[in-house]
């Protein structure tokens, strides 16, 4: 497998009211997530394209509920788990990761 980085970015994982800041990058097979405090236990994350069903615009969430930016992507995957980051652009990151 080719794992030459197509993208790169910073980006914000978030699980609830968790938040991890990382890299966050794309190559032909598969997406990353490193975050840059790993023992905060959210991440490294990879998630390989074959396996994601769903990448759709969401919303970045403060203390989980009150909405504050519309820059995040959901990527879900075929066993129904989902990863949400919040990341500049992601129109472009949503037309990469469907090709």
């Amino acid at each position: 497998m080719n794992n030459k980085i197509l993208k790169s970015s910073t980006a914000t994982y978030q699980s609830g009211v968790a938040k991890a800041d990382g890299k966050f990058y794309v190559t032909q097979g598969e997406v990353r997530f490193e975050p840059y405090n790993e023992s905060a236990g959210l991440g490294p994350y990879t998630l390989l394209l074959s396996a994601i069903i769903k990448i759709e615009k969401s919303v970045g969430k403060g203390a989980g509920i009150l909405p504050l930016t519309h820059d995040a992507i959901t990527i879900t995957l075929k066993n129904n788990d989902s990863y949400d980051f919040i990341l500049a652009n992601p129109d472009e990151w949503i037309r990469l990761l469907k090709h």
